[in-house]
């Protein structure tokens, strides 16, 4: 299982970063969140700082663009295996970072991956 930080997650049900960490968590991921707002999802507590969390696989965004370039340094400093570009979040400049980096990135919804069984 792949152990992910879902970034931009809200508490609001209709959200599909809310949808996705229940999604991810159902599937038996381990799922670490941020946020504007701290509450709990399906068990998976979103903080409102950034934690140095450790073993990312994955980072699924849903952020749009403009708000990215605060969380470049601390995806980058997580290294993880890949990050997600959800639809809406796509970001060229971020992706030359990335490569950069040797970090992978997918331009996909991970809700879509869950649902395939490709995520």
């Amino acid at each position: 299982m792949k152990k992910t930080l879902v970034l931009g997650a809200s508490l609001k049900p209709n959200r599909y970063s809310n949808i996705a960490m229940r999604r991810l968590k159902d599937k038996g991921h381990e799922v670490k969140a941020f946020g504007l707002k701290q509450g709990t999802v399906n068990g998976v507590a979103i903080d409102t700082d950034l934690k140095p969390y450790e073993n990312i696989d994955t980072v699924t965004l849903y952020l749009n663009p403009q708000r990215q370039p605060a969380y470049y340094d601390y995806i980058i400093d997580l290294k993880p295996n890949r990050v997600i570009f959800n639809p809406g979040t796509e970001n060229p400049e971020f992706y030359e970072l990335l490569d950069a980096n040797k970090i992978n990135y997918e331009v996909a919804c991970t809700l879509v991956l869950l649902g395939i069984n490709q995520y």
